[in-house]
């Protein structure tokens, strides 16, 4: 499987070679995938960095990827401000499944947070206010919502064509997985529920056992960029109630930019020679190594689009493949839903136990959806082949992902709203 996943990336590398400027020295560098500069130059210059320069390098790495998981938090807390009311509004009429569907496609894309939308149902749940059937649609539509972060992440390499085809390639097999996915588990689930009966079954099994704890005591990267988050709120919060939150958006959006940038840069210098090799080795070698790897990072920083976010420079600087991001991706989704679940075991009340179902269905569904997209060797290169022919049409032409991205995540989900659950 791992040959399989492997190859895909190569056939990405050589494609990389007929485009781009290529490599001097005439071969592949580890991974089957050429920087968009010279890959011996660059060995060239790595190897000439005094150690102090590299570590001072990997300190502004690591400096650089807190800034950006500080940026997305900031974002998503500019779009709380703005939109979750009105997540709560959408949530009371979303009773038919095509406009929860939406509700949640939407609600995450304003949001910036599929965890956030999926809470707030899970909530809705658990307080009486939406049944579980109703809920399932907007956890599967938060699900697909909430991948369009790291496509805006892949707009800072638009400036070359090369990079700008790896870095979109390698975000949106996140969009084409769960768009996949959510094409084979929602009619199933509106004909047959098996969502709904299996959550079932696992509440009624774990239900008032106090053995899993709230992962909110323990969330020490919270911790570490709450400062930077609270002085962003607190430095807008002096403007009115809909500027503040559109100004923390910006700031947020101008933090990405700054980070993705001066981060791929760094990693060209850095991310060569043995450094690269050890990268490769880890992510994309075993796809299962990297799958658990995207898994537990995404439930440390509870977040999937930071997990996704921080891997888009990799892959635009050629040091790693949409091959080799897909597999991390794949296990970030599933590391997304532990938070909800841990969380609802708090739960007090007499739909309390529902809500907790409604947290189940999130893991169930994207537990599911690697088994039979992932591990089932026919479907696996569908997302793949299709964000690799996005990214090459898109790098041509670049309106067709403007198109792609207005279309799928805010047109047509808004006119299902406004056309079935409005009029």
């Amino acid at each position: 499987m791992a040959a399989a996943t492997s190859g895909g990336g190569s056939d990405s590398g050589r494609s990389d070679n007929g485009r781009g400027k290529g490599d001097v020295s005439g071969r592949t560098p580890p991974g089957g995938s050429p920087l968009a500069e010279s890959a011996a130059g660059d060995d060239a210059a790595a190897l000439q960095l005094p150690p102090w320069t590299k570590a001072l390098g990997w300190c502004g790495v690591a400096g650089l990827i807190y800034l950006l998981v500080c940026a997305v938090s900031i974002i998503s807390r500019g779009f709380a401000g703005l939109g979750s009311d009105a997540a709560h509004t959408m949530f009371a009429f979303a009773a038919h499944p095509w406009v929860g569907l939406s509700v949640g496609i939407l609600g995450t894309v304003l949001i910036q947070s599929s965890t956030t939308t999926t809470a707030v149902a899970v909530t809705a749940v658990g307080s009486g206010a939406l049944p579980i059937q109703g809920a399932i649609p907007i956890i599967l539509g938060a699900n697909v919502g909430t991948t369009v972060t790291t496509s805006l992440v892949a707009l800072t390499f638009i400036g070359n064509r090369t990079e700008f085809r790896r870095a979109l390639g390698a975000s949106t097999v996140h969009d084409f997985y769960n768009w996949l996915a959510l094409l084979i588990f929602f009619p199933i689930e509106l004909i047959w529920h098996p969502l709904q009966h299996f959550s079932g079954t696992l509440t009624d099994a774990l239900y008032g056992t106090d053995w899993l704890p709230n992962p909110a005591h323990f969330n020490f990267v919270r911790a570490l960029t709450r400062p930077v988050e609270h002085g962003v709120i607190h430095a807008t919060s002096h403007i009115s109630s809909t500027l503040g939150p559109l100004f923390t958006i910006v700031i947020g959006a101008l933090l990405i930019l700054v980070a993705v940038r001066y981060l791929g840069k760094l990693l060209k210098l850095l991310m060569v020679g043995r450094a690269r090799d050890i990268l490769i080795k880890a992510v994309g070698r075993n796809p299962y190594l990297a799958m658990a790897s995207g898994m537990g990072v995404t439930v440390v920083t509870q977040s999937s689009t930071i997990t996704t976010s921080v891997l888009v420079p990799f892959a635009g600087t050629g040091i790693l493949t949409p091959a080799q991001v897909y597999p991390v991706v794949v296990g970030s989704n599933l590391g997304t839903t532990f938070t909800v679940v841990f969380a609802a075991f708090a739960g007090v009340g007499q739909d309390a136990k529902i809500g907790l179902q409604a947290a189940f269905v999130h893991l169930i569904y994207n537990f599911f959806a690697i088994v039979v997209i992932y591990v089932i060797p026919f479907l696996r290169p569908v997302p793949l082949f299709c964000a690799e022919s996005l990214a090459r049409v898109a790098s041509e032409h670049r309106w067709v992902l403007a198109v792609y991205l207005g279309t799928v995540f805010i047109v047509l989900p808004a006119l299902v709203i406004v056309l079935v659950g409005v009029l």
